[in-house]
Parts: structure tokens; C-alpha cells; sequence
């Protein structure tokens, strides 16, 4: 966990710099799940509705909630995709448009829709990756007999051990 010692004016929390370490936790926790809650469109849906996108201190919290953009913090968000929706919502329009629950389920459709198609096209290239790994058959002879162009394979490097991609 990064060090807690960020100043800011903000104290929506009641931060401040005599915080005790647990308290620091505590409020790295609840951030890291709020900001991570933002990923959820349906969750936006809910906080618009209930009008926390019209008041100023929410508003101000969300723009101080930026910090989560730096890599020391941004590396523990397990859907990274909140910090495009934070960046949203420092938009009065955006604020203003995710209040209506057609957009929040467009958006929510188009999130699905983009996972799906990102989870088939990361499946072929592991595959496609073992298949070259584990044939006995060179490639330079497969693609002979198939008329196929050769395909990149993966290194084994790229690949942790949950058979996901790693970036480089």
C-alpha cells in the first residue's frame, strides 16, 4: 500500500495530517472501493438519481478521487476502467446525461459487448500460442500444407500462470 501522506484541502473523510496509520488504511479502503464502484454504470445510474451528481462537495470529491490515476495508486484497481468513468464524471454533461437510465444501460450494454469481444480475441491468441508451442509439427511445414501465413506466436513470457496475458 502507497504511503497515506497525500495533502490536500479536501477533507471529505475528515483526513488530516495528525491521521493515525489505521485511519489512513481505513480511508485508502474506502476510496479504492468507491473509485472502483464507479466502473458500474448502473451504480452511476443510482448515485444521478439521487442527485449526489448536483452537489458541489460530492462533485469536489470526485475530482480529488483523481490521484487514483497515478500509478502508485492505480496499480491496486482491479477494474481500471472506473478511472475513464471518474474522468467522466468531471464532465456537467456526462452528470447530467447518466441520470437518464437509457444511458446508463447503453453504456452498460457497450461495456458487455467490448468484454466479450476482448475475452474471444485474447482466447485466440492463447490458443493460438499453445497450439504453436505444443505442435510437434514446425510451423513452416503446417503452414505449407495449409497455404496459411505463419502467425506471431506468444512468448511464454507474456503469459502468467492463470493463462492470462501479461503486458510488457
Amino acid at each position: 500500500m502507497p504511503r497515506m501522506s497525500r495533502k490536500t484541502s479536501y477533507s471529505y473523510h475528515g483526513v488530516n495530517e495528525g491521521e493515525s496509520e489505521d485511519g489512513q488504511r481505513l480511508r485508502f479502503q474506502i476510496e479504492l472501493e468507491f473509485v472502483q464502484c464507479l466502473a458500474n454504470p448502473n451504480y452511476l445510474l443510482f448515485l444521478a438519481q439521487r442527485g449526489y451528481f448536483k452537489d458541489q462537495t460530492f462533485i469536489n470529491y470526485l475530482k480529488y478521487l483523481q490521484y487514483w490515476k497515478e500509478p502508485e495508486y492505480a496499480k491496486y484497481l482491479k477494474y481500471p476502467v472506473c478511472l475513464y468513468f471518474l474522468d467522466l464524471l468531471q464532465h456537467e454533461n456526462f452528470r447530467k446525461e447518466i441520470v437518464n437510465g437509457q444511458c446508463a444501460k447503453f453504456i452498460d450494454d457497450q461495456t458487455v459487448l467490448h468484454w466479450q469481444h476482448y475475452t474471444r480475441k485474447r482466447m485466440k491468441l492463447l490458443e493460438t500460442g499453445f497450439n504453436q508451442q505444443g505442435s510437434h509439427t514446425p510451423v513452416s511445414q503446417t503452414t505449407a500444407v495449409s497455404g496459411a501465413q505463419p502467425q506471431a506466436t506468444l512468448p511464454t513470457s507474456l503469459i502468467n500462470g492463470h493463462g492470462q496475458i501479461q503486458k510488457v
